[in-house]
């Protein structure tokens, strides 16, 4: 089996072991890989879908692999991004001197659905609202990655990552000897040491949870796996309580008191006093002890006005004006349907276009322009005109593919790469990320609620001259 005359060199030691393997022997540990994630119980759910919700995320037993240089890049523009979003959240809950110099529109933060109002005046310990960023990239040249997206508020997915690693190594032991592979396992340890650096102040050994909205969520085996390496408590909102200011565990010792809640619950449900009135979810009382510095939510509530869809558009501006720094990763090239000349663009070129919700995430609500249908098209022309501020529109991207296993061997499909990056005193992330792949040809979907899958990455160790990841 061959990998293709074009081939990164990061690859080339990887086209070896596959000139003298068979698709047998590949689909035999594919099988082996279903069958780990199947013990292990590493499911999505899929909301909606009569067949049935549980699903085993597709895995695919090819690795992307980075080099040195190619990862430098990556994670340089990731730290600088996250960098620039924390302090757009900090100054537009604060004194929003990004608005009074005019560099973004006061409508763009105060009339964005996301903005919440019940996080004005929130000071975090670090200046840190996202805790946890998933910064989703994908390459056009080999010099070339945009920024299709950012995920603040609580981006999952990192439990793919790990355990995708952990499955190559049980599958291919040969590979990790041979092969300089940077070490990603340290991930849990990084986050639990910085949601404890941003406890709330005085306190010397922060108690730490996960609160989960429970068992029917579509990332609960996440919340459980992070919960269980990172050695902290798995929570549910009735397992919380307030008093005398505090957040507190019920246990059969007693209350224990809660310094800082690693949330995987959405804003609108965390406390029914200030934001749904019916949720269960959350903790009653919540947002006066997160307002008051008595406990820290990660991330923090209010996020989602700087990772919209919309807001995206003024990244790179956010980048200059915090930062005094040109942006190392660009965003894809975006029409905003909320201005005339440009909702008549997209209108007129929606068979060219692929057209998103401002606020719709996982693949859900778009409209991939040349692969939809005329009746696709007028449908959602319809939809964009009743609210055009509800929508933006990219190019469709000429993506980078990566060899993927198929039933016809070794192909290229598409990818795009979801690097976590960790942000507390320092801002940070591994030497590894999510690679998701579109499994059918010519498709650029790659979520698999829209039946993509996903393949660990390598981000290979360089030489001895200190500038490697490992």
């Amino acid at each position: 089996m061959l990998l293709g005359e074009r081939l990164n060199p990061s690859y080339q030691p990887l086209d070896g072991w596959l000139r003298t393997s068979t698709a047998e022997e590949l689909e035999r540990k594919q099988r082996e890989a279903s069958k780990r994630f199947h013990r292990r119980g590493i499911t999505f759910t899929v909301y909606g879908d009569d067949s049935g919700t549980e699903r085993l995320i597709p895995f695919d037993p090819m690795p992307r692999i980075l080099g040195v240089q190619e990862w430098d890049l990556v994670s340089r523009g990731c730290i600088q991004r996250v960098k620039a979003l924390n302090a757009f959240l900090a100054d537009v809950y604060g004194p929003q001197d990004i608005i009074r110099a005019g560099r973004i529109p006061a409508e763009a933060v105060l009339n964005n659905r996301m903005w919440c109002p019940q996080a004005v005046g929130v000071t975090m310990p670090h200046g840190v609202y996202a805790h946890i960023a998933g910064v989703d990239l994908v390459r056009v040249s080999p010099d070339q990655w945009y920024v299709l997206e950012d995920n603040l508020r609580t981006p999952s997915g990192v439990s793919y990552m790990l355990e995708n690693r952990q499955a190559m190594m049980r599958l291919f032991p040969e590979w990790f000897r041979t092969q300089a592979i940077a070490p990603i396992d340290h991930y849990p340890a990084v986050l639990l040491d910085n949601l404890k650096a941003c406890a709330p102040a005085g306190v010397d050994d922060p108690q730490v949870v996960v609160l989960t909205p429970g068992s029917f969520n579509s990332a609960y085996f996440e919340h459980v796996y992070l919960a269980a390496r990172m050695g902290a408590i798995l929570v549910e909102g009735a397992d919380l309580f307030i008093e005398h200011g505090r957040v507190w565990r019920k246990t059969t010792c007693g209350p224990l008191p809660v310094d800082v809640i690693y949330r995987r619950v959405d804003d609108e449900f965390l406390d029914p006093t200030e934001f749904r009135g019916n949720s269960c979810l959350g903790v009653a009382g919540l947002m006066a002890v997160f307002r008051a510095g008595r406990v820290t939510i990660v991330n923090a509530v209010g996020n989602g006005v700087a990772d919209d869809k919309a807001t995206y558009l003024h990244v790179p501006e956010m980048i200059r004006f915090y930062l005094g720094e040109e942006p190392l990763l660009a965003n894809v090239p975006t029409y905003c349907c909320s201005k005339r000349d440009e909702l008549a663009y997209v209108l007129e070129h929606l068979h060219e276009l692929v057209v998103k919700e401002v606020h719709g995430s996982g693949g859900y609500g778009m409209l991939i322009g040349p692969a939809s249908t005329t009746a696709e098209r007028v449908a959602y022309r319809e939809r964009v005109m009743a609210d055009p501020a509800g929508f933006i529109a990219q190019p469709t991207l000429a993506l980078s593919t990566c060899p993927t296993f198929v039933a016809q061997g070794i192909a290229p499909r598409h990818v795009d790469l979801r690097p976590y990056v960790l942000s507390g005193k320092t801002t940070t992330l591994v030497p590894g990320a999510l690679t998701r792949v579109a499994l059918k040809e010519g498709s650029l979907v790659v979520n698999s609620s829209q039946g993509g899958g996903t393949k660990d990455t390598w981000v290979l160790c360089g030489d001895s001259t200190g500038d490697a990841p490992c």
